[in-house]
């Protein structure tokens, strides 16, 4: 049997700007022994007390935030500090959101639409050394085929640049990297997706959702 979270000595920020949604998880956390949970309606909100040297043991955010997304948001965090656990709490179901998520190695993927005390499984599941997606998140994976050979965040830029057409030599001018770092990644997208050839390559890379239809 697991023990018993002690929530009274974890810092845990929340970042959403719904109202309503920042303190429904405030009351869930609140009623499960957390005293100290800072709130946010934005990501520079957040960093800014970061910067200003506040450390917190978990950061539960939304995707959809007012001035940057998500994504970003949680590069930021891990920018300070690669080893930050985060929590991503959304409505967002899409296959290539949650590749995308994957990439960035996320602790937990909720969704709003769950149980509100489902945060704390999460939480007790990190805490446990395990990463947790909830029940919806893991049919969508399983059903989109294998996750544990997910392409990793710098290779999901470079699969985006080759979507738009980019050469490889144009690929490291934009990303600041070698030509062959964009080689070595191009050759794992090609492994990890079983590709061809670069039209091969995209098509999969949609199928797999790592790419939307219309683009990146």
């Amino acid at each position: 049997m697991s023990e018993k979270i002690d929530f009274s000595r974890m810092k845990i920020a929340v970042v959403d700007d719904h109202d309503l949604v920042r303190e429904g998880m405030n009351a869930v956390l609140v009623a499960n022994g957390a005293t100290d949970v800072d709130k946010f309606r934005t990501a520079t909100e957040l960093m800014n007390e970061v910067d200003a040297g506040k450390t917190y043991d978990f950061h539960i955010i939304d995707l959809e935030l007012p001035d940057v997304d998500g994504f970003a948001l949680i590069d930021m965090i891990r920018a300070r500090n690669p080893v930050s656990r985060i929590i991503v709490s959304t409505v967002h179901n899409e296959i290539w959101i949650l590749r995308k998520l994957l990439a960035r190695d996320v602790n937990a993927i909720i969704y709003k639409s769950g149980d509100g005390n489902e945060v704390v499984q999460a939480i007790q599941e990190i805490l446990n050394g395990r990463n947790y997606y909830c029940e919806e998140v893991q049919v969508s994976l399983n059903y989109a085929s294998d996750s544990s050979l997910h392409p990793t965040a710098r290779e999901l830029e470079v699969l985006h640049h080759i979507a738009k057409g980019k050469t490889s030599r144009e690929i490291a001018a934009v990303m600041f990297i070698s030509d062959n770092t964009v080689e070595a990644h191009r050759k794992a997208l090609f492994s990890k997706l079983g590709a061809i050839n670069v039209a091969d390559l995209i098509v999969k890379a949609i199928e797999k959702g790592y790419l939307k239809k219309n683009g990146i």
